[in-house]
């Protein structure tokens, strides 16, 4: 057998928590609240089919063809022209596709960061994102957060100075479900401006608001310190594989660079039926049945933690997205606990992966979207129960 000579890039190399466990919950019998995967309910099936039916009749040679690396020029203006709010006006030239928001983070993560790059992570983070940067040996430096998210106050000239950027999810975050409040982003683009810090905006689900409250962009607050992520997994469908980044014209052409490099370009077909089917503003009225959705189903997991956690556990109402954080009891380790849901045909992300340096023991995330209620309250119910007998044996 051939002894082949990895990188010490790629010895680094670890899975996914999450796909790790996914694995394990391939079983029909098991209730996971532990994959990200938007409901296939939201999935606009029909409207895609149709929309991929007139690409291949009216352009199949060049929905088939190569194509430019930035992305498929009217969709690159649909989406700038759909960010163009609360005061910013962008053109096709700052808007690049990705192929999902995962390509992304590792292109930004291509061009800035280096060996020992100080980047700076909420604390928890979107564990996609630091297995990303990972790739490229930056030392982190957490931010604290609380139930509101991350703490502007903490972003001292000190803390902040030498970062290549900041990296913040401030709608709905994963894993916590915390939207940062109004004045905290305008506190956030202060330091920003104050400092010169680039923060990366990543924004999956600031469409899922409950209420469609939507607040304005970090990028609308400080357009020339920030790059906005966003994706159209989570509002039409995770297979198409579109995301895209938004931000500054130079910025934007050193992306283009490196996604030259990576893999040309997104495919022309997906971005192609994406933009037929987004161009006459159906995302409009999609869009607030996903959230209606979305709130019906995180509102049956809240009724069942209150009725079957124990006490000591907490949690912060998500007022939108797919996620609920808890903080179990202190002591418990929810890594452990996890081996004891999955015999009960229950799964969960325990919370440590979301961290860099030493996480709390005691932390998980849970999703509601996939799971319909009645398997929510059985769920719910089974891990309450482990979670009260892990008490138990603690005050034994």
């Amino acid at each position: 057998m051939h002894d082949w000579q990895y990188s010490e890039r790629a010895r680094h190399l670890t899975s996914s928590a999450i796909r790790e466990i996914l694995k394990v919950t391939e079983h029909p019998d098991v209730i996971s609240f532990a994959g990200g995967l938007p409901s296939p309910a939201t999935f606009p099936i029909e409207r895609m089919r149709a929309a991929a039916e007139r690409v291949l009749t009216d352009s199949p040679q060049a929905a088939l063809q190569y194509s430019a690396t930035e992305g498929f020029a009217p969709l690159r203006e649909w989406i700038a022209k759909r960010y163009s709010r609360d005061g910013l006006t962008l053109a096709p030239e700052n808007v690049l596709i990705t192929t999902g928001s995962q390509q992304g983070l590792d292109l930004i993560g291509k061009i800035f960061i280096d060996e020992g790059s100080r980047v700076l992570v909420e604390a928890p983070s979107y564990l996609g994102a630091l297995q990303s940067f990972s790739l490229f040996a930056p030392t982190y430096v957490p931010v604290p957060t609380d139930d509101h998210g991350l703490l502007p106050e903490a972003l001292t000239p000190e803390q902040t100075k030498g970062a290549r950027f900041l990296y913040a999810m401030p709608n709905f975050q994963n894993p916590t479900g915390r939207r940062l409040p109004m004045a905290r982003r305008e506190a956030l683009a202060a330091v920003a401006k104050r400092d010169g810090l680039a923060i990366i905006e990543d924004d999956p689900y600031g469409e899922l608001d409950y209420e469609g409250q939507r607040l304005p962009s970090l990028m609308s607050l400080a357009p020339a310190h920030v790059l906005y992520m966003g994706s159209f997994s989570k509002v039409l469908a995770p297979g198409l594989r579109l995301g895209f980044i938004i931000g500054p014209q130079a910025v934007i052409a050193k992306l283009v660079q490196a996604k030259q490099a990576a893999d040309l370009h997104t495919p022309s077909l997906t971005q192609r039926i994406a933009y037929e089917v987004v161009k006459d503003g159906f995302l409009d009225t999609h869009i607030p049945s996903i959230r209606t959705l979305y709130a019906a189903q995180a509102k049956a997991m809240l009724a069942s933690l209150a009725k079957h956690m124990p006490t000591g556990t907490t949690w912060t109402p998500p007022a939108g997205g797919m996620f609920i954080w808890l903080t179990l009891p202190a002591g418990i380790d929810t890594m452990q606990l996890l081996d004891k849901a999955i015999a009960q045909n229950v799964a969960f992300v325990p919370g440590a992966p979301f961290y860099v340096g030493t996480p709390p023991s005691n932390t998980l995330r849970l999703s509601f979207v996939t799971v319909p209620p009645e398997k929510i309250e059985v769920g719910v119910a089974r891990l309450g129960a482990l979670v009260a007998e892990a008490l138990a044996r603690r005050a034994a």
